[in-house]
């Protein structure tokens, strides 16, 4: 590599601390798990990721359906199950609540009884809640009871992200002018990937932006405006959807906007999925769930070379920089990364990197992108007038 794309030194690599630590050796945190075989199961192994982390211990699963609390006690190596998990909750008083299934209909009830429980910490699958007033519920009572809650937007917690954000504080893409988000545009294209898998980008672009003030939005059915007509009771108790593509954009505090993008099957789900950071000088682009997780690519992206430009790949030590964290992808993978920053909250007393008020965003700006296109396209702006989902009135 070019020297001159080197961008940060071995002694700038070193200072750059890891995002999280282990926990006291000597403390063993107590870890229920609550799943629900059928209605959302237990995400992405939002269970087992325990049994990675020698500081825990796994003290109770609970599963409404009989097979799978079963299987879900194998996987566990656990004697006892409960088919409640409000009575497991007040049997085994565990330090932490691990709430699983991808299904967002009981979230809510699972949440605010994990947060009664006397737990000191959530870890709950993404995205946090599918309304705002639901979304409110948990944060009101997660306070009231003094509980860290955590979102499993794994990717948040990759150290990667914050050797991006200092590249870009240090001008290496010289000033950021735009952010460009898209969904994995599978077969969910439109407003269903935006909700299961934009979420995880939404959330990292407010990361990079800011928080988002406005919203305007357009929704398509293969090609046209979607109307009432067109929205259907959705899937994964997501809530009403409509639509196989979106458009939108959000004017953030920085004055930075953030584009979002959705179409159904709109190409190679491996690529698409992630964000660009855009600045005068050069590009930062994030691939969710990918290893490194950054590039760079320096040079204005509006001025055309002959020769090719590098993908300078960021490790959680800088750009260019060999990544020292020789488990870096699993532990971000499996959700350890994440798990540890929430014990780290407790005990440190403050909000883990990803928290309740991070995930409440990025559900208002999914919801804020509903009502915009139920209003012609309006510049909806934060906060929003109404908590619930915009579809479910739409007439």
């Amino acid at each position: 590599m070019n020297r001159r794309h080197f961008i940060l030194s071995a002694a700038a690599a070193a200072s750059v601390a890891p995002l999280t630590r282990a926990a006291d050796p000597a403390r063993k945190w107590r870890v229920a798990v609550i799943g629900n075989t059928g209605r959302g199961d237990y995400g992405h192994s939002l269970d087992s990721m325990w049994l990675k982390m020698p500081e825990v211990e796994i003290v109770g699963v609970a599963d409404a359906n009989p097979k799978g609390l079963a299987a879900a006690q194998k996987e566990l190596s656990l004697t006892t199950g409960f088919a409640e998990y409000k009575v497991m909750l007040t049997e085994v008083k565990p330090d932490l609540v691990a709430i699983c299934p991808s299904h967002m209909g009981d979230r809510r009830e699972m949440a605010l009884a994990a947060a009664a429980s006397g737990a000191k910490g959530i870890y709950m699958e993404k995205p946090f809640c599918h309304t705002l007033a639901d979304c409110d519920d948990v944060m009101a009572a997660c306070e009231k009871n003094k509980v860290k809650l955590a979102l499993a937007h794994r990717n948040r917690y990759n150290p990667g992200v914050v050797a991006a954000e200092k590249l870009v504080k240090e001008g290496a893409i010289g000033r950021l002018l735009e952010v460009r988000g898209r969904g994995k545009e599978d077969t969910r294209g439109g407003i269903t990937d935006m909700w299961v898998l934009g979420s995880h980008v939404l959330n990292l672009c407010v990361y990079f932006a800011g928080k988002p003030v406005a919203c305007s939005s357009v929704i398509l059915q293969d090609g046209r405006a979607v109307t009432p007509a067109d929205v259907t009771p959705g899937k994964d108790d997501v809530g009403p959807l409509a639509g196989n593509a979106v458009h939108a954009r959000f004017d953030t505090e920085s004055g930075v906007p953030i584009y979002f993008d959705s179409i159904q099957n709109a190409g190679d789900r491996t690529v698409g999925f992630g964000l660009q950071l855009i600045g005068t000088k050069g590009l930062i682009d994030l691939r969710m769930d990918a290893t490194p997780i950054a590039h760079l690519v320096p040079g204005s992206p509006f001025h055309p070379v002959k020769e090719p430009r590098p993908w300078i790949p960021i490790s959680s030590a800088g750009a260019g920089v060999p990544e020292p964290m020789t488990d870096i992808r699993l532990d971000v993978m499996s959700h350890v990364t994440g798990a540890r920053d929430l014990i780290a909250a407790i005990e440190e007393n403050r909000q883990p990197l990803c928290s309740a008020a991070d995930g409440r965003i990025t559900v208002e700006m999914i919801t804020a992108v509903l009502a915009s296109h139920t209003r012609d396209g309006a510049r909806i702006t934060f906060p929003l007038d109404s908590p619930q989902n915009p579809l479910s009135t739409w007439k």
